[in-house]
């Protein structure tokens, strides 16, 4: 049977060893910690990004999927101004303090605890923290959009011919 969904390619036999790596993950089906437990150890911020200030960060990486492709962790800084550079898609929470973001068209929002926000992969922002902040951030590599309809198209086929087996 595999030979048959693998007929077309090398992106094929790599797209379907993922899926195997994600179907056979031995890992927990539910990873869960309280986040006043979690061991948060120094994360600096690139010297060249601060603008003011010498704020400390630190964070603890809480999840990572089987394939690598998202993320889950517990973030916190001291006061300070600095820019930050959102590689992958991230989703904040705010646990506790505030920080002002100005993003890169230069309109400035207030997070405070309780708030939600969205930074898209491949953005700047600038963070400016009067006292103290802390997120649990979720992120995701993003793919680009056309390789990720064909991706997902893919997987979704493949998963079919899985659950058949």
């Amino acid at each position: 049977m595999i030979s048959k969904i693998l007929v077309g390619g090398t992106i094929f036999i790599t797209l379907l060893t993922t899926l195997e790596v994600v179907k056979n993950d031995t890992g927990p089906s539910v990873h869960s910690s309280s986040v006043d437990t979690l061991e948060l150890t120094s994360a600096p911020i690139k010297p060249v990004w601060i603008l003011e200030g010498n704020p400390e960060a630190r964070s603890h990486e809480h999840s990572a999927s089987a394939d690598l492709s998202a993320s889950t962790a517990v973030w916190e800084s001291t006061a300070g101004t600095f820019r930050w550079y959102f590689g992958w898609d991230e989703t904040v929470y705010i646990l506790e303090g505030d920080v002002d973001v100005t993003d890169e068209d230069g309109k400035t929002i207030k997070l405070v605890k309780g708030d939600i926000a969205y930074f898209r992969g491949g953005t700047w922002a600038t963070w400016k923290i009067d006292h103290y902040v802390k997120k649990v951030a979720f992120m995701r590599r993003p793919l680009p959009k056309q390789t990720a309809s064909l991706v997902y198209r893919f997987t979704d086929f493949v998963r079919r011919q899985l659950d058949k087996l």
